[in-house]
């Protein structure tokens, strides 16, 4: 009784007290109690109290619940019976409500059953033991139909801590007890108030694998209840539950498919296509036009195959479709993407006509259904592309609204951002498209939105300014790229020679640049014209300057066309050496990013891979001016001004290094650039080693000029090596390893290199083996493990000449045995080796 109180008082601390900390300490203890063996006797004395308040009884039935879900071994045998009798007890008593803590008894008597056999629910299992309940106490039938409908959803509620076995042989009880249960919910249908109730019970049911005819189900008192009340004034939550469930039943594989079930499928879709008129009737609920949506969708996604063989019938779902898919509202509308997206995998992959027998039926039916198709996603295209234009008062969106529309445009093929809605992937706009124009072709499908384009670069004229519809309708474009084709040489053009014309407005400039990056491809195979690039790089320049999100866009697109343009664009390399040293150097009105600015020395460094040998010399030196400078300047400045720099401002600078090394494929040249910047890079190993940030960005730098250079670094690779396995016995730095493992890789097997390679073999394992003698070691130092491991397996490969007969092998292998427990991949390699 103690107890009881203190739980009550509890419990008024929690909902009543003015002070946090105090309902905080409530919050905690009560936690605490719902895990005591206490918790059981005292939950079901207080849920029998008839002076318990409704606070009480949520919290001791919410305690009940979970301690039945996951505590029921924890009792004696003969206390489970008690339990059983005394759950059945307040399941009657809370027939009428509260709702809640009805719900939360019925998940209690619905786990207890999942926890005890057949045979304690009187030998004909728990549904036998309820038809029995409510023929017999028919008052309390509003507590048992929660039952009924809360059963099936137990079978798959992890949270019962029931053996798998056990949970197998419950879901085959319930499965066998189906039509026990669904003449119950039959019996209860005279009972109109209860109707909603009934209709959601059988929803649930229906999830079972239950394995019931579709021509049974036909012409089933429930189904035919369902049905009917879709048409009802008020639409039927249920009933539309019930509906979906029948789709998704009457398509799968375990239940024999569409074709066995077609009986069914037969008497749904004419009922869901009735509803077609309810889409565009504004005088519907909004959640009721929502809810006819939905069953339009499940039928598209089920059906699909069907669909797909472009019959009469099946075409008019595809235009019921349509119409969902036109809806205003974005969230009603995208139910159909996954449809569109289904559809279009069917119709263009050639497995889907494999039973069509030889290769030539199998082509002429695939022209068939694309021709039958190809209107519906002609329109699909218009339907969807205004939906990725900006909202009038996109500068007053909240971040979160901002992402959100972000989702709208992009999903993962177009961007780093994905989204799950009811466990399904969210395929965006850009995606719908991308299936419009794999149907359509992407040449067709640019038509079509070049007509929206055309419409939207009027709008920028008009004395309102309107950019949006341009934008959006440029976006579109951006978004099929990959499928036009690059010699497309009708409508390309047109839309290259508009982008000049457009207003540099900040949004619309930033999707210009990105289009410019997207049709690079383009711009080599169709352009011969040099002023269009000339006319693209004033474009790109532009977006650098007018805000960050446009300089970002304007430098990624900058990379695209210096790759794919590399030939042409070497006769502007003065201009594109202007804006490249420009950005560098943070000069003039540029708004680039350090980050960006790599795009810039990833572009230029393509660019003079195409030169020749001597030119890409003298290019390369013009590359390096601006970065080597700064270092050069802060170098000079002394060693104690070095010391003290943050990692940030020699890091920027030595990335960039490592990007020209990198996209520069000329290995001469770039070992002569090692060759004259390595005191540069000598005084910084000298007086930064403690610092792993910038030891890391140099030997990334290094690794490069080693992988681009190899045989042409001559003596400045044991420069390099020197340096560093001297370094490391002081600084055990883990790129030293790595950036080691990277020679060995590349000089591994030349003879002249064999002294320096063995010397730096002696001195790294030695040092390492010393800092790797316990497991507790190998885990305070992964990344060392990771790398002493990966060197010493490079080392077998290429040099085991080597490295085999050194002192330090039998070393390594003892170290190798220590971290062998270690679950790591290249240790387990060099215990193999």
């Amino acid at each position: 009784m103690e107890l009881q109180n203190t739980v009550k008082e509890a419990l008024n601390a929690l909902y009543h007290h003015p002070d946090d900390a105090v309902r905080m300490q409530a919050d905690r203890w009560l936690q605490d109690f719902q895990h005591t063996i206490d918790a059981w006797q005292v939950a079901d004395n207080l849920l029998h109290d008839a002076t318990s308040n409704l606070e009480t009884l949520i919290f001791c039935s919410q305690t009940l619940r979970s301690k039945v879900q996951r505590d029921v071994e924890e009792l004696p045998s003969e206390a489970v019976r008690g339990l059983q009798d005394s759950l059945n007890t307040l399941l009657k008593k809370f027939h009428k409500g509260p709702p809640k803590v009805r719900t939360q008894i019925s998940i209690a008597v619905a786990a207890l059953a999942v926890h005890i056999s057949a045979e304690d629910w009187g030998g004909g299992g728990i549904v036998n033991w309820l038809r029995d309940e409510m023929n017999s106490h028919p008052e309390f039938v509003p507590g048992f139909l929660e039952l009924l409908t809360v059963l099936p959803e137990e079978v798959f509620n992890y949270k019962i801590a029931a053996r798998p076995e056990r949970r197998r042989q419950f879901e085959k009880e319930l499965t066998s007890q189906m039509e026990v249960a669904l003449s119950t919910l039959t019996a209860c249908l005279h009972i109109n108030e209860l109707k909603e109730q009934v209709l959601e019970a059988f929803a649930s049911w229906l999830r079972l694998k239950h394995r019931i005819p579709g021509s049974v189900l036909a012409s089933h008192p429930l189904v035919l209840t369902a049905l009917s009340s879709l048409h009802s004034e008020i639409l039927s939550e249920a009933s539309v539950n019930v509906i979906s469930e029948l789709i998704h039943y009457s398509a799968a594989g375990s239940s024999g498919g569409a074709t066995v079930n077609m009986p069914l499928i037969q008497v749904i879709v004419p009922q869901i296509m009735s509803l077609k008129a309810h889409l565009t009737d504004s005088s519907k609920d909004e959640e009721d036009v929502k809810a006819i949506a939905r069953l339009f969708a499940d039928m598209g996604d089920s059906y699909v195959e069907l669909i797909a063989t472009g019959s009469d019938e099946s075409m008019l779902i595809v235009h019921a479709l349509l119409e969902v898919a036109s809806h205003p509202e974005y969230d009603i509308a995208s139910m159909t993407f996954n449809f569109w997206h289904s559809l279009q995998v069917i119709l263009t992959k050639r497995d889907s006509y494999i039973s069509f027998g030889n290769e030539a039926s199998a082509e002429a039916e695939r022209s068939r259904r694309l021709q039958v198709f190809r209107s519906a996603y002609e329109s699909l295209v218009s339907l969807v592309s205004f939906r990725v234009q900006y909202p009038q008062d996109y500068q007053d969106l909240s971040l979160e609204d901002l992402k959100e529309f972000k989702h709208t445009r992009y999903d993962l093929a177009c961007c780093s951002s994905s989204t799950l809605t009811e466990s399904v992937m969210l395929i965006a706009v850009a995606d719908v498209l991308i299936d419009a124009a794999s149907v359509l072709g992407g040449d067709a499908t640019l038509k079509i939105l070049y007509i929206k384009f055309v419409e939207g670069v009027a709008c920028c004229g008009n004395k309102h300014n309107e950019w949006r519809p341009a934008e959006a309708a440029l976006f579109c474009i951006r978004a099929i790229s990959t499928y036009v084709s690059v010699v497309e040489a009708e409508v390309m053009p047109q839309v290259m020679a508009l982008l000049p014309k457009l207003p540099q407005q900040p949004q619309l400039l930033q999707t210009v640049c990105l289009t410019i990056g997207a049709y690079s491809k383009w711009f080599d195979a169709a352009s011969s014209d040099p002023s269009i690039l000339a006319s693209v790089l004033s474009i790109l320049t532009s977006g650098m300057s007018t805000s960050e999100d446009t300089a970002a866009a304007a430098a990624l697109a900058f990379r695209h066309i210096c790759d794919d343009c590399r030939k042409k664009l070497c006769g502007y390399l003065d201009g594109l050496y202007n804006v490249y040293r420009t950005a560098v150097n943070g000069e003039g009105s540029l708004k680039v990013s350090a980050e960006d600015s790599l795009h810039l020395v990833e572009a230029l460094s393509m660019v003079i891979t195409e030169l020749p040998q001597v030119d890409a010399k003298k290019a390369l030196e013009m590359l390096c001016l601006p970065v080597v400078t700064p270092l050069q300047e802060i170098i000079n400045q002394g060693p104690e001004i070095l010391q003290k720099k943050h990692p940030r401002d020699l890091t920027v600078h030595i990335d960039r290094f490592a990007y020209i090394f990198r996209y520069v494929n000329h290995p001469e040249a770039v070992a002569d650039a090692i060759q004259r910047l390595w005191p540069i890079f000598k005084a910084i190993f000298d007086i930064r080693a403690w610092d792993m940030r910038t030891m890391e960005s140099l030997c990334r730098a290094c690794k490069y000029a080693v992988r681009t250079s190899k045989r042409f670094m001559g003596i400045t690779i044991g420069a390099i090596l020197e340096e560093i396995q001297g370094l490391y016995q002081q600084h055990q730095q883990p790129c030293f390893l790595y950036l080691s493992s990277e020679v060995i890789k590349i000089f591994g097997s030349d003879p002249s290199c064999a002294s320096y390679l063995h010397n730096l073999i002696e001195a790294l394992f030695k040092r390492t083996t010393c800092l790797l003698t316990s497991i507790e070691e190998f885990t305070s130092r992964p990344d060392v493990a990771d790398d002493c491991f990966l060197l010493a397996s490079r080392c077998i490969r290429y040099c085991p000449q080597l490295f085999i007969p050194s002192s330090v092998f039998p070393s390594l292998v003892d170290c190798s045995m220590i971290g062998i427990t270690v679950q790591h991949r290249r240790r387990i390699l060099i215990c193999k080796g």
